[in-house]
């Protein structure tokens, strides 16, 4: 697994949104495909290789780079990387500095991405940041962050079409 990855999951490896399961508070919702679809995480780069031979996991190719498709529960060690830093993301400001956002496709499906950074635990943003610097060392992390943050501002521009509020 590429060394970035590893050590960003290692970062996010004992916090979560809520100093308690917040998976409690909307029945693990982002654990669930909607009913008749099967929808997974976006994996970074050089992460495939640690779901491709497990049981219950599959990974596909999507548009963005590799998505892997899990079994509706793990063990939080198994998480992919997007996973733990759900429901917030670590983009690189223009001045090179990390900048930690509501991710907007949290918002379909998880409640505190709807009230904003606020009803997190700030130890769990903070790890996020920290996270964003160590993907920001690498070059091929850096330029999947860029990818991440041109699918922000696309989802940016739809809600501001459509008059999306939240």
């Amino acid at each position: 697994m590429d060394a970035a990855v590893s050590a960003a999951r290692e970062k996010l490896k004992n916090v979560t949104p809520l100093k308690k399961d917040c998976g409690r508070v909307c029945g693990a919702r982002c654990c669930r495909p909607l009913e008749g679809e099967e929808t997974g995480m976006l994996l970074f780069p050089g992460e495939a290789e640690a779901y491709a031979d497990r049981e219950g996991w599959t990974v596909r190719r999507a548009s963005q780079g590799d998505m892997v498709v899990c079994p509706g529960t793990c063990d939080r060690e198994e998480r992919p990387l997007s996973c733990r830093l759900f429901p917030l993301l670590p983009l690189i400001g223009n001045d090179g500095t990390i900048r930690v956002v509501t991710d907007l496709r949290a918002r379909a499906v998880c409640p505190l991405a709807r009230q904003g950074k606020s009803a997190l635990d700030p130890a769990f943003i903070e790890a996020v940041r920290e996270a964003g610097e160590l993907l920001a060392q690498s070059e091929e992390q850096a330029m999947f962050l860029d990818v991440l943050e041109e699918e922000q501002e696309e989802l940016r521009e739809l809600r501001k079409k459509f008059r999306i509020q939240n």
